[in-house]
């Protein structure tokens, strides 16, 4: 297996433009490439640009009626047919949307690939993890569900046990839905509670169905959720599964909008706390996965200066094997970038001075506390599913 990580990069993933006035301004990815170069990552991964996820391989999720709904949308926005979430509020069509998503998908399904045969044991696809689209509709940003199709993907190649865990602050629902009734895929999504965010769902009764009873996890977490309870959720649940579950990939979505910058969501997470779940993810590939096998994904994110790009650097540095030290100071030439494109100014270091710590759950826990209390619930709900302790 080679040493080196992959990036999935093709600068024409930038095309996934909603428009000028949508959060989900394509320009956070651009600024994040342009960190990764700034500080030399680049030559420490393989840069990678795939080609788009063809018919066959977006029909491992998606129906056809629906691709080829896209692709009239694509063809003439004007034509966009709401049935399908097409040419709504939150997913405008445009020119072009049916290449630019399937470029995307495209990326995630070759990182994938690459990891399954060898060819790396890391691949990162920051432009990924648009984990909300569903087989039959776009929802939430998400045209198609890049995540969804790099895991059919892998079960399509032969793999018999795949993890799925999502840290963006919204629900991983578009996954979820993908395997609702497949033991093969573990899904663990931790989010803010589906009472104040969309996509409304999420809740930790949700565990799977038919065979894939015990294959969802969720955890709901309460808005204003800071550092110290997001790691002690991730640390109270994930680690044990991966112990129990023993996957041959595992695939991480690392949405940045769990963020207290962010402007869409309600959790108040640091980067450094960010940084620290990375850094715990490509741990946990190492001691569970065999190989190390590791697709680590993008996601959320609308703070797409002060934020997104610090994030996702960090994501490549860590999967690199290269970490980029939290109080170096940001090269001057990625901050002139930033204001050439955005007229804002850029973050000068990358980390916001936090020193994340957590409280381990095998200390006890205060029934009394709402962080605990969704803990527990988790735990209720689905480990017994999987034979283990809540």
């Amino acid at each position: 297996m080679s040493g080196r990580a992959q990036l999935m990069w093709d600068d024409a993933v930038t095309g996934y433009d909603f428009g000028s006035s949508h959060p989900m301004d394509p320009v956070r990815l651009a600024l994040t490439m342009g960190l990764v170069r700034a500080y030399g990552l680049d030559s420490a991964v393989d840069v990678v640009a795939a080609k788009p996820a063809g018919d066959s391989t977006l029909r491992l999720v998606h129906r056809e009626d629906y691709v080829a709904a896209v692709r009239a949308a694509s063809a003439d926005p004007r034509a966009a047919d709401q049935n399908y979430g097409l040419g709504t509020m939150d997913d405008p069509a445009f020119a072009g949307m049916h290449e630019a998503s399937a470029l995307i998908a495209g990326q995630s399904v070759a990182a994938a690939e690459a990891v399954w045969r060898g060819a790396t044991a890391h691949a990162v696809n920051f432009a990924g993890g648009l984990h909300h689209a569903m087989p039959g509709g776009a929802s939430g940003f998400c045209i198609y569900n890049d995540p969804a199709l790099a895991i059919a993907r892998l079960l399509e190649l032969g793999a018999e046990r795949v993890a799925y865990v999502d840290v963006d602050v919204h629900h991983g629902d578009g996954v979820q839905a993908a395997f609702w009734e497949d033991p093969r895929v573990l899904t663990v999504s931790l989010h803010e509670h589906p009472r104040t965010l969309f996509p409304q769902t999420g809740w930790p009764e949700e565990t799977g169905a038919g065979a894939g009873e015990g294959a969802a996890v969720n955890v709901a977490l309460p808005a204003g959720t800071g550092d110290a309870g997001w790691l002690r959720a991730f640390h109270a649940v994930v680690p044990e599964l991966m112990a129990d579950f023993r996957p041959q990939v595992l695939v991480t979505q690392h949405g940045a909008d769990t963020h207290f910058e962010d402007p869409l969501a309600h959790l108040a997470v640091s980067l450094d706390a960010q940084r620290s779940v990375m850094e715990s993810c490509h741990e946990l590939a190492h001691e569970y996965v065999e190989g190390g096998r590791w697709v680590a994904l993008g996601g959320g994110g609308y703070a797409v200066v002060d934020v997104v790009p610090r994030s996702w650097t960090h994501l490549v540095g860590v999967a690199a094997h290269a970490p980029v030290d939290p109080e170096s100071v940001i090269p001057a030439s990625w901050r002139d970038e930033v204001y050439a494109r955005t007229r804002q100014l850029g973050p000068a270091r990358m980390t916001d001075g936090r020193t994340p710590s957590w409280q381990s759950w095998e200390g006890g826990y205060d029934p009394a506390d709402r962080l605990d209390q969704a803990v527990l619930a988790t735990r209720r709900a689905a480990f017994p599913l999987r034979g283990l302790l809540a």
